[in-house]
């Protein structure tokens, strides 16, 4: 037997390995977000009870394993060799497509993925084996009804989850209320107990439901006698609760948070394993199959794959090691944190960064919903509009605290959940549990007037991003696994080689793109608490940005003087990182820190926005200088004369002089040199003057060309406002230091250019 196909299960395993670890990375959002959201507990113990549950789900899966082997296409018109290939294209697309969407931080199904995957590399070998053997049509080969109830199952997850998430929500927060300790002392154990019920019965059916830990007997007579068995259920778990809340005061609201957490994690591992490894599992079988064959001379180049029809019992083995990976990634993956951050800011009560920017599509829903609640609001009477008013009020940010939402929301993201997709299941419907956890999340959040007048535009439009994402997924999973499977039936192990040096790029590429949005959201969610946090943090921000400017400045005119194209493009990259750090903190880091500082610190938070501001400006005035000077020299526009570059060059080491002389005052923490400064600013706009002059004497000698002039005198113009902007910004410093000290100082008036 040929030692490729020893080769490609190797290789199967070790993309099943990464598999679970972008999946997981994704996929982790599904249990993790009510738990994460509300701030329930510590990480340590959020992630602890998920493990839990993820190592019991692993250990009992449910052996739905056929999907990948059987589940989509007919194994038996398909050779050993080409569903090898079919199974490794599967697998290197699974691979890449998961970590494009962890990357993004967007969640979506790996069980869609996944069918459409082999789907379309299923369709792809098909037809190389129709057009090879002039013979068999497609329909022959293909599950096509599978595509057509995945496709229902999305459409019915998403209506009915968005529903009946924001009916839920809505009647739970008109019972309990935003100050939901009063009554929850009285209905409490009730709550719970029809709480923990559902989640009972979601982690029975979905997740439990084909292991050995309970018998086909027991399930049948549940499903028989559904309502008996909820009744004494509900009784059970009412009766406990009752208990551990008036007792043993146990706050019983995160006893059902957490028990959610660990079953929806346990019918995760239990059920969507298969996406991870069952194609790896099915290649193995694969393997057996035909070294069976071939070990009593058959031939595996046509042997047909029938035996793959066949149940199948997945090895403990296989199936404790994949849990254990699971495990390790959802501790240490940071992409699964910016898939669980993504729709816990989606769904999050306070107001803040938004992520996503406003659309047609969202403005036009908002103004809908305003007009359809006018109109609820006048036909509603007064008393009942003002008694849902009062249940709605929602709390000040002291009695918040810092959760995304209150422990009432997360409880129904849960049981509204665990309950969908256990009735789900158990109708047969084809529910992804991403779907339906993401969706009743969302609906929840309407519910909750979490989507304000401020927020709602930007929510529904993450929200629509999301859903288009999921059906963007069935379509560039199919595309992308026949292109791959196409590759590696004509390419061989050429093809081999270039997909797995492929995803070795792009795994590469994936991870330095999601390193800078982790930073430029670093720099979007620092938080400054009191005046002492923001002088150090404005003192340790002008040291960097200070340096970044004198590099900037000083290698553009040496670049412009040797007319090095690719320094200055990679100046202009340097200056558009360095303005867009300045815009999004402008953006984004400005008003909460305000709304943060004391009533007492106004010259403070004063002097903070003109700092922020200033730096903004310095940014927009070396972005347009690098990218002119870029343009210039890639035009192959004739280059400046050494009298011009001298020119540039005295003028820029008279600013770049005044930068070193106020680094050493933010060294030593001493501002008296400021009056100096501003002298020399003068000296700089006489010397500004002067140039501009110079320059016209040339443009009417005709010295210089037009471009050449109006490069230069941009130029001149932008240096001159970098130079102003900068003794403003020392200066605002300066107070600011000093604002710190609680100093009395004079109110700071703009230095007008």
């Amino acid at each position: 037997m040929d030692n490729i196909y020893l080769i490609i299960v190797i290789v199967l395993l070790g993309l099943a390995a990464l598999d679970l670890i972008v999946g997981v990375a994704n996929d982790a959002v599904n249990f993790l977000n009510s738990s994460i959201g509300s701030k329930v507990a510590p990480l340590w113990v959020i992630l602890t009870v998920a493990s839990v549950g993820i190592l019991f789900g692993s250990l009992f899966s449910s052996g739905m394993m056929e999907i990948a082997r059987s589940g989509v296409f007919y194994p038996g018109m398909f050779t050993f060799p080409q569903i090898m290939m079919l199974f490794l294209a599967v697998m290197v697309t699974d691979v890449i497509l998961l970590d494009v969407f962890n990357t993004l931080g967007l969640p979506t199904s790996t069980t869609v993925s996944l069918i459409f995957e082999l789907l379309g590399a299923a369709v792809a070998v098909a037809l190389v084996n129709i057009w090879q053997t002039d013979s068999g049509v497609l329909i022959d080969y293909i599950n096509s009804g599978k595509a057509l109830t995945i496709i229902s199952g999305i459409l019915i997850s998403v209506v009915v989850a968005f529903g009946v998430g924001s009916i839920v929500m809505w009647i739970s927060r008109v019972a309990f209320s935003f100050k939901y300790k009063t009554t929850f002392k009285y209905a409490g154990a009730i709550w719970a107990g029809i709480a923990l019920s559902a989640i009972s019965y979601f982690a029975i059916f979905k997740g439990l439901k084909n292991t050995t830990l309970i018998s086909k007997d027991t399930l049948h007579y549940i499903h028989d006698n559904i309502g008996l068995v909820f009744i004494y259920t509900f009784a059970f778990w009412t009766v406990i609760m009752a208990v551990l809340q008036h007792i043993f005061k146990l706050n019983i609201l995160k006893i059902i948070i957490l028990a959610g957490t660990a079953a929806l994690a346990l019918a995760f591992a239990g059920n969507d394993l298969v996406n991870f490894i069952g194609v790896f599992m099915a290649g193995l079988s694969s393997f057996e199959i035909a070294s069976g064959v071939a070990a009593t001379g058959g031939d595996i180049n046509t042997l047909m794959m029938d035996g793959l029809s066949e149940p199948v019992s997945a090895d403990w083995r296989y199936l404790l090691g994949a849990g254990i990976i699971m495990i390790v990634a959802l501790w240490t993956s940071k992409k699964a944190r910016s898939v669980t951050k993504t729709e816990v800011n989606l769904a999050r009560q306070s107001e803040g960064i938004e992520r996503f920017n406003s659309s047609g599509a969202s403005r036009s829903l908002v103004r809908s919903a305003i007009n359809m609640s006018k109109i609820f609001k006048t036909i509603t009477p007064k008393s009942v509009s003002n008694f849902i008013e009062r249940r709605f009020t929602p709390l000040s940010v002291e009695e918040r605290g810092d959760a995304s939402f209150d422990l009432i929301r997360a409880s129904v993201n849960l049981t509204v959940s665990a309950l969908l997709i256990s009735v789900g299941t158990d109708l047969k419907l084809p529910l992804s549990t991403t779907y339906v956890t993401f969706m009743v999340a969302m609906g929840s959040s309407l519910a909750d007037r979490a989507w304000g007048r401020e927020s709602a535009v930007y929510r529904i439009t993450g929200v629509l991003t999301v859903i288009s994402g999921w059906f963007m997924t069935a379509l560039v999973a199919f595309t992308v696994a026949a292109i791959v499977a196409f590759a590696l039936m004509y390419g061989g192990i050429y093809a081999i080689v270039g997909v797995l040096l492929l995803i070795a790029f792009l795994m590469i590429q994936f991870l330095r793109i999601h390193k800078k949005r982790e930073k430029n959201e670093s720099v979007e969610e620092n938080e400054l608490t009191d005046e002492h946090d923001i002088v150090l943090s404005c003192t340790k921000e002008i040291e960097k940005s200070v340096e970044t400017t004198m590099y900037i400045y000083k290698n553009m005119i040496d670049a412009l003087f040797n007319e090095d194209r690719k320094a200055l493009m990679k100046l202009y990259k340097v200056a558009d990182e360095f303005h867009g750090n300045q815009k999004r903190r402008r953006t984004y880091e400005v008003l909460p820190t305000i709304q943060r500082l004391d009533q007492n610190s106004l010259d403070t938070g004063q002097y903070y926005i003109q700092v922020v501001d200033y730096f903004y400006e310095i940014s927009v005035s070396l972005r347009y200088m690098t990218e002119s000077s870029f343009k210039f020299i890639d035009n192959a526009h004739e280059g400046f004369s050494a009298e011009q570059i001298e020119d540039l060059k005295t003028l820029g080491n008279e600013i770049l002089s005044i930068y070193n002389d106020f680094d050493k005052m933010i060294e030593k923490g001493d501002y008296s040199g400021m009056e100096k400064i501003k002298e020399r600013r003068a000296a700089i706009l006489d010397m500004y003057s002067e140039l501009v002059k110079k320059q016209i004497k040339r443009t009417k000698n005709k010295d210089t060309g037009t471009r050449n002039s109006i490069l230069y005198l941009n130029l001149l113009n932008e240096t001159k406002v970098i130079a102003m902007k900068s003794v403003n910004l020392m200066r605002a410093q300066m107070n600011l230091h000093n604002s710190d000290d609680y100093n009395s100082i004079n109110q700071f008036e703009d230095l007008k250019i």
